[in-house]
């Protein structure tokens, strides 16, 4: 059984980002899957999406979230998903920075989906991660945040 003891970071962190996706492509990246409301437990007995048994015990201090590495080693990767993850609506304020965004979201790996004029990005960790790395589109109104999700 794995013991995932601590939280390493989250998916959304570019340090992290780039080890998971190198990760990725060697299918080596193991998804834990938890409901919202076992995001607050510091014990947790669970199966990743590869059959992988393990345990999660974490201090008191540490709160999971949607993105949160539990594991990054040099053949291995387990993070925490929701079963439904939130989504950052934007809006670009013309053709030019719809393609803008929608290449910077490309070569960040983000999963993203369209709904009408809008671009919805699925937050794999902190929705200040991404706002943060938006923000040289945000500042200058090429691209504005719709609601609050």
């Amino acid at each position: 059984m794995l013991r995932l003891t601590e939280i390493i970071g989250t998916a959304s962190e570019p340090h992290i980002a780039e080890r998971l996706h190198s990760l990725s492509h060697r299918g080596a990246v193991e998804y834990v899957t938890l409901r919202r409301e076992d995001t607050s437990r510091k014990r947790l007995h669970v199966f990743t999406d590869r059959g992988t048994e393990g345990a999660i015990i974490l201090d008191r201090s540490e709160q999971l979230a949607n993105g949160s590495v539990l594991l990054l080693e040099e053949q291995r990767a387990v993070v925490v998903r929701l079963e439904e993850a939130p989504w950052l609506a934007l809006e670009p304020r013309d053709a030019a920075a719809a393609l803008e965004l929608g290449y910077f979201c490309g070569n960040m790996h983000w999963k993203v989906r369209f709904v009408g004029e809008y671009l919805h990005i699925s937050l794999q960790g902190p929705r200040a991660d991404y706002l943060e790395r938006l923000s040289h589109l945000i500042a200058d109104g090429r691209v504005s945040v719709v609601g609050n999700e």
